[in-house]
């Protein structure tokens, strides 16, 4: 069972792989070379799945730290202060050396490096590295390695070095040592295959200077000039830290079975890449990254969709286009605060779900004029799309993705409309095959649909699914197709009843008995209420939001409006996606 909360865990990544270390110093989840590689560190999810602690020994009175990123990159730097004196550690999963901008992730080194810097006084430091591969099932032989110590199980490789002796019991490496100010102790833990060439060596020292500079150069192509430009900023470094940089893939979050509530069930795999939050994703790139982040992750999807074959496009994928996530069970691990089961893979890539056509073929709309003349593959995949959404009237499993019976979810109708919409705008760029007259038809009879049956009169407002009594959150992207306005008097009915039913401490909750708000949709609120002209409650709302990151501007997937608790799966791609389209709403309320 952990301790620690979600909140208080810093993001770690080198744009393949991502760490999680805890205010306290303590590695608790890394998964080397790949987001969804098996964890070398898994005490985020069980206690004895391994860790790696480097802060300050139990001995040291008066702990208490403050932790920051440096000069805008992903470079972790936290200050411990003690009775005896101060030291500050810095970390990072390293960038290849000399790599700027976007070359950051390309050719990984995978190595993780933390260098200890006395500031004051003296203080006794503790390094406790417990590697613990294939997700806690492997305890590791350790071996002297020259300065290092060579950690092998299975098929990792693990090589830490550093100049304090350690000594190994029980599959772990102990040590205790004093940091004098001025003193600097630099340690680098290198990862590789069991069976290729020997992990990289580093110099921690310069390697972080050098990670600092190339993160700065990803900031620096992030042209944003709108509101709150600091928030935008950082949750557009969070989505590259997100990214899969070798394919341009952008994975809903780092961490596996983080539950949405503690002790609950709903713990799934979020280290894959979803398309249904495909349109918001390349939206929140176009306005606050680079707008090459765009075309690559629109090629990326197209490549993964490859050719239909007449089924429907999968909704998701692994970072390089795997289709095939079968999920399973991680029985030998107790779950974070005892919240099982522990998942690899995630079976709702078998689901239907109408709302993906919407999805690409609005990014297509979005980017249309960098897209040149298309390929003939690119045309046949958007045409494919358009004919899945005339498929509109069959129930499907829904933007929540809910593991039963399909339902007539209104999202998924109203985004079948935005792609058969789109698909007639892009008509004349799709060639010969395109259908635009049949597909405008098709759009044309959706809309009536909607808006007619999609309205409870009871309820006051639009519901969730066709004839049901039930408020969802989910409807709130209705304005963003361009189906509706947020201004239409029933449109405008339902904002004000999700405002006001579905809302609790100013926290968007999905359905009514949802116990916890749900981040992105909370920031579409805010989008809403600024395009039905409620501009200062929209501020305020995205105001008060924007407040419950943790120190680092991270956010999980959902919070608990009673205590503020992150829950959920972490730094959630989607949270942060919705955090820049509010801002760039609130700059300029008539962006698609």
């Amino acid at each position: 069972m952990s301790e620690v909360s979600i909140a208080d865990y810093g993001l770690l990544s080198d744009c393949a792989s991502a760490a999680l270390v805890s205010r306290d110093g303590s590695v608790d989840w890394w998964c080397p070379g790949r987001f969804d590689s098996p964890s070398v560190f898994g005490r985020l999810v069980d206690a004895d799945a391994g860790h790696w602690a480097l802060g300050p020994a139990a001995t040291e009175s008066g702990r208490r730290s403050e932790r920051a990123y440096v000069d805008g990159s992903l470079v972790l730097r936290t200050v411990h202060h003690t009775d005896g004196g101060s030291v500050a550690v810095t970390e990072a999963l390293a960038a290849e050396p000399g790599a700027r901008g976007h070359e950051l992730g390309r050719n990984s080194p995978t190595v993780l490096a933390r260098v200890v810097e006395g500031l004051t006084g003296t203080v006794r430091m503790r390094c406790d590295f417990v590697p613990r591969p294939e997700y806690g099932l492997l305890t590791p032989y350790l071996h002297r390695d020259g300065d290092g110590l060579l950690a092998a199980a299975g098929p990792v490789t693990l090589t830490l070095r550093g100049p304090v002796p350690l000594e190994c019991a029980h599959g772990g490496a102990y040590g205790e040592f004093d940091v004098a100010a001025g003193q600097v102790v630099g340690f680098d833990l290198a990862y590789a295959p069991a069976y290729g060439p020997p992990p990289q060596r580093l110099d921690p020292v310069p390697v972080l200077a050098d990670t600092v500079e190339a993160w700065r150069a990803i900031r620096e192509v992030h042209r944003y000039n709108g509101r709150y430009p600091d928030l935008v900023r950082q949750s557009a470094l969070v989505l590259q830290a997100l990214t899969y940089q070798p394919s341009g893939a952008v994975v809903a979050a780092v961490t596996t079975s983080l539950p949405e509530r503690v002790g609950g069930t709903r713990n799934y795999d979020y280290r894959y890449a979803w398309l249904r939050d495909f349109f918001l994703t390349i939206r929140a790139f176009w306005v606050g990254a680079c707008p090459d982040e765009t075309g690559r992750l629109f090629d990326w999807a197209a490549r993964s969709a490859g050719r239909t074959g007449g089924r429907a496009v999968p909704i998701m994928y692994g970072v390089t286009g795997e289709r095939d996530l079968s999920e399973y069970s991680l029985d030998h691990l107790h779950g974070y605060a005892g919240s099982r089961p522990v998942r690899v893979g995630n079976d709702a890539w078998r689901q239907l779900q109408h709302d993906v056509p919407g999805e690409v073929l609005l990014c297509a709309q979005l980017i249309r004029d960098s897209l040149g003349d298309l390929s003939e593959e690119l045309q046949a995949l958007l045409i494919e799309l358009a004919d899945q959404a005339t498929h509109w009237r069959e129930p499907d499993a829904g933007m929540w993705e809910e593991r039963g019976p399909g339902q007539h979810y209104l999202a998924s109708k109203a985004l079948c409309w935005g792609a058969l919409d789109c698909a007639v705008q892009l008509a004349p760029m799709l060639g010969t095959r395109a259908d635009h007259e049949r597909w405008a038809a098709v759009r044309d009879e959706i809309r009536v649909t909607v808006l007619r049956d999609g309205w409870n009169e009871r309820v006051g407002a639009y519901t969730g699914v066709i004839g049901s009594p039930e408020l969802d959150a989910s409807v709130l992207v209705l304005p963003f197709t361009g189906m509706v306005a947020a201004t239409d008097p029933r449109m405008r009915a339902t904002i004000e009843a999700i405002a006001s039913r579905l809302t609790t401490e100013g926290l968007v909750r999905r359905w009514p008995d949802d116990p916890v708000g749900f981040v992105a949709c909370t920031f579409w609120l805010v989008e809403c209420l600024v395009m039905a002209g409620e501009t200062e409650r929209a501020v305020a709302l995205f105001e008060r939001t924007a407040a419950r990151a943790n120190d680092l501007g991270l956010f999980a997937e959902q919070i608990d409006p009673r205590t503020g608790a992150h829950l959920g799966n972490t730094p959630l791609a989607l949270s942060h996606v919705g955090l820049i389209g509010a801002a760039w709403r609130l700059t300029k309320p008539s962006f698609i």
